[in-house]
């Protein structure tokens, strides 16, 4: 079964594009990729998957559960860390995360112990007094303590510090392993490049490409750096130019004779071709028309 199946979903706010006839699926065990910057429909495409938000066309199932009929069953088994979290300020952390398992009708008091020893958490501290990276603490504990199912992660290392992310990740590599689906919603590319099995791309409200991520890094654009002095005019599939004192580079994914003879036709005093990664595969997709 898959644990997020949707079929042509769509999301209007008045006239303005939410997202567009999105067809995702997501299997039972996965680590997913979500990928785009900010205003593509990530956290519309989230907050529509979880009932938050109304679809205004397609459907969509989330652990064999329809979003509109069935909401309050599938809550019970998601867990789910928005891009910013806002908390009750005269709460201490404990008290939140107790009220939080409350709300599922659950004892999480030993799993909120352990991650809040694991990610340096005070559970004694007013919510008020948190930094804006403690208080991402608090959303992820909240989330993952009563051990859900699946896991929707919007943005979720923002206010992060690199050693809280590596564990972070660790924590959710650990849960993955055990079964739970983790589907992770991100415009950092090198935590999803590092951590899922696939991924997609969403454009403007539209998923552009669906695939492993591997998959995805063999499209046929190739970082180009040089030295010397070249006329690119010639070569209309060039991505993201960029000049500085190293020399010329750029994405091409164009025909490799056309470039190798714009290239023969200047003078080059060193060259390289290397494959993409995917930050730039992802440059490569954002680049195309249409």
């Amino acid at each position: 079964m898959e644990a997020i199946q949707t079929n042509k979903l769509t999301k209007y706010y008045g006239k303005a594009r939410g997202i567009l006839e999105l067809d995702l699926s997501v299997e039972q065990g996965e680590f997913f990729g979500f990928i785009g910057p900010n205003g593509a429909g990530k956290s519309t495409t989230i907050r529509t998957l979880l009932g938050l938000i109304s679809p205004s066309g397609g459907s969509a199932r989330v652990l064999g559960r329809d979003i509109q009929k069935e909401k309050r069953e599938l809550l019970a088994r998601v867990g789910y860390l928005p891009a910013e979290a806002f908390f009750y300020p005269g709460m201490r952390v404990r008290e939140l995360l107790k009220l939080s398992a409350e709300l599922r009708r659950r004892d999480c008091a030993a799993e909120a112990r352990t991650l809040c020893e694991r990610l340096e958490l005070d559970p004694g501290r007013k919510i008020q007094e948190l930094s804006f990276g403690n208080r991402k603490k608090v959303a992820i504990v909240c989330a993952l303590q009563s051990k859900p199912e699946l896991l929707i992660l919007d943005e979720p290392t923002g206010g992060l510090d690199p050693l809280m992310q590596r564990e972070f990740f660790e924590i959710l590599r650990e849960r993955n392993r055990e079964g739970t689906t983790v589907f992770l919603s991100s415009h950092v590319l090198s935590e999803v490049q590092r951590n899922c099995r696939r991924a997609a791309i969403i454009r403007e409200g539209r998923i552009i490409a669906c695939d492993s991520v591997e998959a995805l890094a063999k499209t046929n654009a190739r970082r180009v750096r040089f030295r010397g002095q070249v006329e690119l005019s010639g070569l209309p599939e060039l991505r993201d130019l960029r000049e500085g004192e190293d020399g010329v580079s750029f994405l091409y994914g164009g025909e490799l004779d056309r470039l190798l003879a714009c290239l023969a036709a200047g003078r080059v005093t060193e060259l390289s071709i290397t494959e993409p990664d995917l930050e730039e595969i992802f440059l490569h997709y954002y680049g195309k028309e249409g």
